[in-house]
């Protein structure tokens, strides 16, 4: 059975490890938060927040994330020393018994949404992202030099109009949603600050950001194979383009390329349906099976999405994703690593975001991380595994 497991953000989320074990999950995915980015995770720290997921009753399952540190995504500063540092932190946690750790390389911002809180038919609210709102952002708030020659002259009128129609309380709150993606947003960068992080990035595009993900991994997957740690990158979020910002793990051919430059389990991907399956360009039906053998990790939730870049983020079945298909493969995977002997063939999956539903409205919960509707979510992916492994007789 695939491992059911849940984002936890520490002991300061509001959801408690509790009521987790009430939602039914058995694996605990979370991270050191209070350790800065670059900075070794010793054996001291991991061991005492595994201790303290063990004595509710759960496993710390997967490390997300141990953030790659902007240094090394540009090759500047003290970049090698990060790697060192990286390197030492994944031996750390293999040694405590922790063996999948999801990272991402996106520069500058770890996702990107236009609203927070849009409502739905039926009363809660969801993550959405529109183009022409994150245009306005970028050209009229922001005013990042250039910014109009990333998009079609029908989206610059659009944020053009958008833009106008907001009065101030609109402009921060607009301001506040995109900044909230940012590493360490809670510090409260400055619009100045913003355009200083984006700026250093002027140099680097897709294919510099390439090397140095090569150089990365490269450096990395040795000590994860030392203590036999499975590394799962996490695709860009939106897998597109953004604020003139470089992509490297946005499609098919990104994925194929990256599980190419070091053959190994150990450099695996995480499949996020709902990263992925933003982009109108990905089948994550496809996805699935062709890189089934290097999911080392799986995020699942559902979109509905555009040709012209906008998405909303929806229930498990009632986005564009073929979720079936992809569980269905996911299951099958585990099924062939069984008769490969594999010991770590069970893959840990997580209900990936949900609506503020029910008690969950109301209260400060991080983006995506409500209680009831990722409870939904985890009980639709148990129940539609029950029926795939019947239905294949595993």
């Amino acid at each position: 059975m695939i491992e059911q497991t849940w984002r936890w953000y520490g002991p300061n989320d509001r959801i408690t490890l509790a009521d987790i074990k009430q939602t039914g999950a058995t694996g605990i995915v979370t991270a050191l938060h209070h350790i800065p980015n670059g900075d070794v995770w010793t054996v001291e720290e991991i061991k005492k927040r595994k201790e303290e997921v063990e004595a509710a009753g759960l496993r710390w399952s997967v490390v997300e994330s141990v953030p790659v540190h902007e240094d090394i995504k540009k090759q500047s500063g003290d970049w090698q020393l990060y790697i060192d540092n990286y390197k030492q932190s994944i031996l750390n946690l293999g040694q405590c018994g922790i063996e999948t750790i999801c990272y991402n390389f996106m520069p500058v911002l770890d996702w990107s949404r236009t609203n927070l809180e849009s409502s739905f038919d039926d009363g809660s609210l969801a993550l959405i992202y529109e183009q022409k709102v994150f245009a306005a952002f970028d050209i009229h708030i922001l005013k990042r030099p250039g910014a109009k020659n990333d998009y079609s002259e029908k989206i610059v009128q659009d944020a053009k109009e958008y833009f106008e129609s907001l009065d101030s309380a609109g402009k921060e709150t607009l301001t506040n949603t995109v900044i909230k993606g940012l590493p360490g947003a809670e510090e409260s960068y400055t619009l100045e600050q913003f355009q200083q992080v984006l700026d250093a990035y002027k140099d680097i595009d897709d294919e510099k950001l390439r090397k140095h993900l090569q150089a990365f991994l490269a450096a990395i997957i040795p000590a994860a194979e030392e203590v036999g740690v499975r590394m799962a990158i996490h695709p860009d979020d939106p897998p597109w383009g953004l604020l003139g910002l470089p992509r490297v793990v946005s499609t098919l051919d990104d994925a194929r390329s990256i599980i190419q430059i070091v053959d190994s389990v150990s450099n695996g991907v995480t499949l996020c349906t709902g990263s992925w399956g933003a982009g109108y360009f990905n089948d994550l039906s496809i996805m699935a099976k062709e890189l089934a053998p290097r999911i080392n990790f799986a995020h699942l939730r559902n979109v509905k999405r555009d040709t012209d870049y906008n998405f909303n983020e929806d229930y498990l079945f009632e986005g564009d994703v073929d979720i079936y298909e992809v569980l269905k493969a996911i299951v099958e995977e585990e099924e062939a690593r069984k008769s490969q002997g594999r010991k770590d063939f069970s893959i840990p999956v997580r209900p990936d975001h949900g609506n503020q539903m029910l008690g969950d409205i109301g209260h400060d919960n991080n983006p995506g991380y409500s209680l009831y509707g990722r409870m939904k979510g985890l009980a639709e992916i148990r129940g539609l595994e029950l029926g795939i492994r019947r239905s294949l007789l595993l």
